[in-house]
């Protein structure tokens, strides 16, 4: 059994060039592996993301592992885009503290902290990063009001 990380945008026929010199010698057809990675993420249009290869008695399975950031990304529901055209995108949407709470949990296995608290302010972290708000206001703020116990983070 052999395993592989890819980095591919979602939706697109990740590189022959990229995938042939991995899955070549185990005698498996890069085309028709890219064909189903790029079937496996649709769901991500246009957004980079992260993907596990597992190679099994000449069987290829495509399991998705989004990063934070192309969660949140995804969260904000924008049209896909056309990577080769558009360059340094600033994503200016907003989202609800539920949705932020939601990736959190999806996150919570990958993440280091001791409580999901710990994960949210992660993941907040991510948001301002990305660029966006958080119920209208910076995710800086929102994190400090976590931290003072203005908002409460649900526990798991």
């Amino acid at each position: 059994m052999d395993l592989f990380t890819l980095r591919v945008t979602g939706g697109e026929v990740a590189g022959g060039s990229a995938l042939a010199p991995k899955i070549g010698p185990l005698g498996l057809s890069p085309k028709k592996v890219g064909d189903d990675i790029a079937k496996a993420t649709q769901a991500y249009k246009g957004i980079r993301v992260t993907v596990m290869l597992t190679v099994q008695n000449r069987q290829a399975a495509i399991s998705v592992v989004p990063a934070a950031s192309s969660l949140v990304i995804a969260a904000l529901k924008e049209p896909p885009r056309d990577r080769k055209k558009e360059k340094n995108i600033l994503h200016s949407g907003n989202l609800t503290f539920d949705t932020i709470v939601d990736i959190a949990r999806q996150m919570r296995s990958k993440s280091m902290a001791k409580s999901l608290e710990g994960t949210v302010k992660e993941i907040l972290g991510t948001a301002f990063s990305v660029g966006c708000t958080v119920d209208g206001q910076s995710p800086k703020d929102v994190q400090d009001q976590i931290a003072a116990g203005d908002i409460e983070v649900p526990q798991e």
